[in-house]
């Protein structure tokens, strides 16, 4: 066998797949071979490191084992300018183990959509809240987080005996909660909620650029990115701008009122 071959056998290869296949190719004296080998055991290995990390990282789960609904909350978009605050709450199966996940921000844009998939093909149940522009001009962006983390649970179609949140108390909420600082790293329920909320928001700041061309919503998501602030100065802002954001930007009386 060439070692084009076995280079094919090898990338297509599962994990458990790997490991009986390797001891078929770790005796060739081939130096491409070797490498080939060694590439294969560094995958093994990384996958084991991420078996690892995630039985770490349902260390809080495994604190609530008796509960049978745990639920991970997390939001995104506090910091931009324009666009919703979103919201998720995700109940993983307690026996399923999806790799991969952590604060959304750590994660590349197909790593995310990848695993927003399979979060959402595998949850028990997912809610997504919003809390748009104007709420947040109105109440403050601190209460409209809280808002959108409220209407993510009541949109689960089961009734969570446990909350695990990154780093805040719900108010108003009845179930009992505990929150985790940097919980979108230590809880695979909180990482998932991080995901879905990031994705779901993405998603729609990419329909807001076809709406309000010229900010870059698309690329920026609302944040302030150097062109969307020139795009600020020089268009002035659309329906879907924080007013209360953009003061010191926009500071006309004129400007505002857009």
């Amino acid at each position: 066998m060439n070692t084009n071959e076995i280079k094919n056998i090898l990338k297509d290869a599962s994990i458990e797949e790997l490991r009986s296949l390797i001891p078929q190719f770790e005796g060739d004296s081939r130096s491409g071979v070797k490498k080939l080998v060694e590439s294969a055991e560094k995958r093994i290995q990384a996958y084991e490191d991420e078996v690892k990390r995630t039985y770490e990282m349902k260390a809080y789960e495994r604190k609530y084992d008796r509960c049978q609904y745990i639920c991970g909350i997390d939001e995104v978009g506090r910091g931009p300018l324009a666009g919703p605050v979103v919201a998720a709450a995700v109940i993983l199966p307690k026996d399923v183990d999806i790799y991969y996940l952590n604060d959304s921000k750590q994660l590349s844009k197909k790593k995310r959509e990848e695993l927003y998939d399979e979060i959402m093909e595998k949850a028990v149940a997912v809610g997504i809240g919003f809390a748009d522009e104007k709420r947040i001009d109105e109440i403050n962006i601190l209460q409209a987080d809280y808002e959108a983390m409220r209407s993510a649970l009541s949109q689960l179609s089961v009734q969570p005996d446990i909350l695990l949140n990154d780093a805040v108390t719900i108010p108003y909420v009845d179930i009992p909660q505990e929150a985790i600082i940097k919980g979108d790293a230590k809880s695979v329920s909180i990482a998932a909620a991080s995901i879905v909320a990031k994705v779901t928001r993405d998603r729609y700041m990419v329909k807001m650029d076809e709406k309000y061309p010229g900010y870059d919503f698309a690329r920026n998501k609302g944040y302030g990115s150097a062109q969307h602030m020139e795009a600020l100065k020089k268009f002035g802002p659309c329906e879907i701008h924080r007013r209360t954001f953009i003061r010191n930007i926009c500071s006309t009386t004129s400007d505002l009122a857009k």
